[in-house]
Formats: C-alpha cells, structure tokens, sequence
C-alpha cells in the first residue's frame, strides 16, 4: 500500500530554483540529502515513524511528495517553506538591494534569488559548524561521516524505494554525550562544540525558534563553545530565517565586494550593508552568487567553489 501524498506549496515569482539547487547541492548530507537536476530528496521523521520527501520545481510552486503514514504533513510542509523561503517578497527586497551599485547588476541578474533556510535547525548548525576553517566540500564529507557514525538507518522497506538515502541525521540525544572529534578524526574543540550545541538544543527548546530577534538569536548562540559571530550569523540566517543576517568577516563576501580597489574591511562591510536592511541576507546571497560566478569562469571546473566556511 502506497503511503506517498503529494502536495503543492505555492512560490511567489519570480523564483530562482537553479541557483537554490545549486547552493544545496553542494551541501547535500550524503546518505540524508541528495540533489540530482529539478529534485530535492532528503530523509525524515516525525513521531519515531521514519519518510522521506521530494520536491520539484513547478510554475510559480513546489510539486511535494511525502514518503510517510498518516500524520502531521502540514508540519513537514512547512519545514520546507522555510527551507526553500517561498514565502519571500522578491519585489520589495530587489528595490531595496538594487540601490547600491554593486548589487545592482546582481539582482537584475537574478531577480529571484531566495536564501537557502534549514529544513532542521539542529541538522543545520552542526553542519556548519563542520564548516569552520575547512571548504565546503570538506564539511560535506564530515557531515557524511558524522551521519555514518551516529544517524539512524532508515527502515529496510524505506531504504529499498530511497535510491540512495540511507539514514536520518543523528539527534541531539545521540551527539551531547558522542566523542565526535574522535569518530571523525578532527580537532577536539570542533567536536566539543557539536556535543555541546546537542545539550543546549536539550536543554533549550526553542534554541532554533524562529522569531527571536537578531541580536537575541546570535547572543544565545555566541554563549555555547565553538560558536563565534560569523557561524553564529550564518545559523541565523538559515536556520531562523533572520532576513538582516550578516557574517560580515566571511571572505566570499569581502571578495566579491573588491572591485579592483582592494577588499573592503570588514568595518567597512558593515557600514555600507547599513543601506541593505531589513535585506542584509539576501544581499549576502547575491554577492556569494556572484562571487561563486566569477570564480568559475576564471577557474575552469571550479563551478560550485564559494569561498568561506559554508
């Protein structure tokens, strides 16, 4: 008996699905997520009962299709609202952004350009910490080895009809009390972080709420160990969806803004983002966007090479 019900989430055009997919793609949990051309898969559970959910691009909607029993779908549709922010104004935020000169030809652009949220606040924030000081596709095969070592493996039946999702990304449960350093082989502070962001989400249920503030959501964040400003911003970003985020040190943003005239500080950064709020994250996804751009055509084969510890 088929336990798949689909869906539609409507998008407010226009809607950058190639540029959404490419960021994701490069970031897909192995054995959690996976990215192929127009689809997005990734594992789930909700109440102990394991699924799985993938989603397509349609005119001016997402096309759902859930993986699991009867239960709370709408829950899940909105996991995914915020992963693929559908809900974004591009109208308002173009104006906005288009006022300065850099960013100006970047939203013409892409008009549609969206920030990637978090369809799992936790998932999100250990992934990013695996990020620091390490490239993108480093922290990508951390992640894999992270999920290897303390997910959970999806049920038999599931995995059979996954086409390569394998497990669902280890709870915070699993990873307050794991040696993770020692599993991973990586730096000792690193894991400590991951364990001890496991026991603040415990301990603080709401850490990952949307909501909160910005200054509020870093200032909690910047409390636990191995969270400094730059993942603490990025974390609030995507996982809160704080539309004025901003990791102002991150070199990818510091590049794209040197026009032949030297890299901005990041002092400098700051003052000048004063004229992109409320829209500061969206700006931060053009410039990257960009950035990643130029960088490919200078550097054949580089394509999805961003800079920074994303």
């Amino acid at each position: 008996m088929s336990r798949e019900s689909d869906f539609t989430i409507p998008v407010r055009s226009p809607h950058d699905w190639a540029a959404m997919t490419d960021f994701l793609a490069g970031r897909a949990i192995p054995g959690v997520e996976s990215v192929q051309p127009g689809l997005y898969r990734r594992t789930l559970r909700q109440r102990g009962v394991h699924g799985t959910v993938a989603v397509e691009s349609a005119r001016d909607a997402l096309r759902v299709t859930i993986d699991l029993p009867a239960g709370n779908h709408d829950a899940i549709l909105g996991r995914l609202r915020g992963l693929f922010d559908t809900e974004a104004a591009p109208g308002p935020i173009a104006a906005r952004l288009a006022a300065d000169p850099t960013l100006a030809p970047l939203v013409r652009a892409r008009p549609g350009l969206r920030v990637p949220g978090a369809f799992d606040g936790f998932e999100m924030a250990v992934r990013a910490i695996l990020g620091q000081q390490v490239s993108v596709a480093a922290a990508t095969r951390l992640a894999g080895r992270l999920v290897a070592a303390f997910g959970t493996p999806l049920a038999p039946d599931l995995a059979a009809r996954s086409d390569g999702l394998t497990h669902l990304f280890p709870e915070p449960e699993r990873l307050a009390e794991a040696d993770v350093a020692a599993a991973l082989n990586m730096p000792r502070a690193r894991g400590r972080a991951v364990s001890s962001l496991a026991a603040a989400c415990l301990a603080e249920p709401d850490l990952f709420a949307p909501g909160q503030g910005l200054d509020r959501a870093v200032e909690r964040l910047t409390e636990l160990p191995g969270i400094g400003a730059w993942t603490a911003q990025y974390i609030a970003m995507r996982a809160l969806r704080e539309s004025d985020a901003l990791p102002v040190g991150d070199i990818g943003l510091l590049r794209a803004l040197d026009l032949g005239q030297g890299r901005p500080s990041p002092a400098e950064l700051l003052r000048r983002a004063e004229g992109w709020r409320p829209w500061r994250s969206y700006a931060v996804l053009h410039l990257w966007t960009g950035d990643a751009a130029r960088i490919a055509e200078q550097e054949p084969g580089s394509a999805g090479r961003t800079g920074g510890r994303r």
